[in-house]
């Protein structure tokens, strides 16, 4: 839809603009998407990014050893608005943006390599119950898994009961960089639940998921093969 509603605005019936989402929101949009018919009104993340976030090594940025920073420019926007308009319906030949769940978040740099983890709450209009929210990450699948798309990991999310997991540098690398893993699922006493989950930042974040996305777009047929 949005596709084919970017075309009648730009007079065009060839081509197209394609985008991905921001990194940050990479590890925790796919937990909560497969809990959507339960209603989330709130959510609040906290995000522990990587360097290569910033396209450094510890060798181009020294500072960062055995140091946090507290900010990332226009992190934490990126991260309250864009699951909206991921969630949002095109209305009108635009996106209309979702209203809930009401977003806040807070971006920290880590001195970590690859794989940004995020620490997350939500609240529900219907809370789920634990078994109901393990069983809707253990057989979600999209359109990439559905139709066995070359970059597209099976599973897509991998839940640990280890309270210890995830961790990046054992779990990051999951379905070869393309999956979440997540862990701590846990009752909240402001929230309804709180867990934590993991993504691979230059993979499913990056360059990867640019890969996964055109190959859903083949699969769809808005790229052709000349």
């Amino acid at each position: 839809a949005v596709i084919e509603a970017q075309r009648r605005r730009l007079g065009t019936t060839r081509g197209f603009v394609a985008v991905k989402p921001n990194c940050s929101i990479q590890s925790y949009v796919p937990a909560i998407h497969p809990l959507k018919a339960f209603g989330p009104t709130k959510i609040a993340v906290c995000t522990y990014q990587a360097i290569s976030g910033a396209g450094k090594t510890f060798e181009s940025w020294p500072e960062m050893v055995d140091n946090v920073i507290p900010f990332i420019k226009g992190e934490e926007e990126k991260s309250e608005q864009e699951p909206l308009k991921i969630w949002g319906t095109v209305k009108d030949g635009a996106i209309a943006t979702a209203v809930v769940p009401a977003i806040t978040a807070q971006c920290i740099r880590v001195p970590v390599s690859d794989g940004h983890m995020a620490a997350v709450f939500v609240a529900f209009e219907h809370a789920p119950k634990r078994e109901q929210i393990l069983e809707a990450w253990s057989t979600f699948s999209g359109k990439p898994q559905e139709r066995s798309l070359p970059s597209a990991p099976k599973p897509f999310l991998k839940y640990f009961d280890d309270d210890s997991r995830p961790q990046t540098r054992l779990d990051r690398d999951a379905g070869e960089g393309q999956a979440i893993s997540i862990g701590r699922l846990r009752p909240d006493a402001v929230f309804d639940w709180r867990f934590v989950a993991l993504s691979h930042n230059t993979v499913r974040g990056a360059a990867g998921g640019a890969v996964l996305t055109a190959e859903l777009l083949k699969s769809d047929g808005f790229l052709i093969a000349k």
